[in-house]
């Protein structure tokens, strides 16, 4: 029996260093990219080495990878969601207004929220799988509509929550890890299940790749793009309770630009952004590589100014290499 058990160890042990070598390998490039600019930074200001500054860039970028990671397999079937900065902002004060205002139980409030985030993205995937408006006007109309919508319930002012039970949701710790850096190894492993050992993985890379071939192979389309936007809205609907229950409030402006840096992130990760190619692996990196930059800009005293054209280069640069590597 001890035999059996040690060999089953060691094929699991195997399996995992194959698969991080294969991961290395597949995403090298940026792996160096991110290493040149830690150690770039960290000459520049020798506090980013520091633990409570490492911490501190996971906790700031674990948001950013709750809409990364969506926004990888939007991205893949061949769309763009423009909408998840705006939802976190709407779902962020529906629940801090039904706890703070009409008083409901924390559990509820969360679950109501981060409906709200769903519904705006299953709205999203049903326009565009059943209507021929582009996915980029789809999720630009619905990013309009869910700020506003934002500042209407709020009255433009920040609504504040002061209940323990509910800011330990985003500031809350287990060790040194925060919560948030929890939560985010989840929705990682989900996803990693999702798009790598089941159908709906392979058929989100079949849509994106040639849609035509995979309506004509038998591929419910419209399914597969309305669990993509559902997702979407479901990630950033999380996202807008955490950040909410991080900052004591549900800020009408939270949220503004972080679409950019989700697609900076997916993008620097090697997804295409025509579609039908691109690692939920590679996001992580991408996603790092943006609050590390993020981080360090911050460190050096960049103006946030600045910080949004610097963004906006990165996300450039990376579009022309993937179409280079195509060529």
């Amino acid at each position: 029996m001890s035999d059996i058990t040690y060999e089953t160890k060691n094929q699991f042990f195997v399996k995992v260093s194959n698969a991080f070598m294969q991961y290395i390998q597949e995403n090298k490039g940026i792996l160096i990219g991110l290493v040149v600019l830690c150690i770039a930074i960290s000459i520049m200001n020798p506090d980013f080495l520091s633990i409570h500054n490492i911490m501190n860039v996971l906790r700031q970028t674990s948001t950013n990878m709750y809409l990364a990671i969506a926004m990888t397999m939007v991205i893949i079937l061949g769309g763009i969601d423009l909408s998840v900065g705006s939802i976190i902002a709407v779902t962020g004060v529906v629940t801090t207004m039904l706890i703070a205002v009409v008083g409901f139980p924390i559990w509820l409030a969360v679950a109501i929220g981060i409906l709200v985030g769903m519904l705006f993205g299953t709205f999203n995937g049903y326009v565009s799988a059943t209507t021929i408006i582009p996915p980029f006007i789809v999720t630009l109309a619905t990013m309009n509509i869910a700020r506003g919508a934002a500042y209407v319930i709020s009255d433009g002012k920040p609504v504040r929550v002061m209940e323990d039970s509910f800011n330990v949701i985003g500031s809350g710790y287990v060790g040194p890890i925060p919560l948030q850096v929890i939560y985010l190894i989840f929705f990682l492993i989900i996803a990693y299940i999702i798009m790598n050992k089941t159908k709906l993985g392979r058929y989100m890379y079949a849509v994106g790749g040639n849609q035509e071939a995979a309506r004509f192979s038998g591929i419910n389309i419209k399914k597969v793009k309305l669990f993509a936007y559902t997702f979407s809205g479901l990630m950033a609907g999380i996202a807008g309770v955490v950040l909410s229950a991080r900052m004591f409030s549900g800020q009408p402006t939270a949220g503004d630009m972080a679409e950019l840096d989700a697609i900076a992130a997916v993008v620097l990760g090697g997804t295409s952004m025509t579609g039908g190619r691109g690692k939920i692996g590679g996001t992580v990196i991408g996603a790092l590589i943006i609050g590390v930059l993020s981080n360090g800009l911050n460190l050096m005293g960049v103006s946030s100014f600045w910080q949004y054209i610097i963004k906006g280069v990165v996300i450039l640069v990376a579009v022309y290499a993937d179409v280079f590597r195509k060529k």
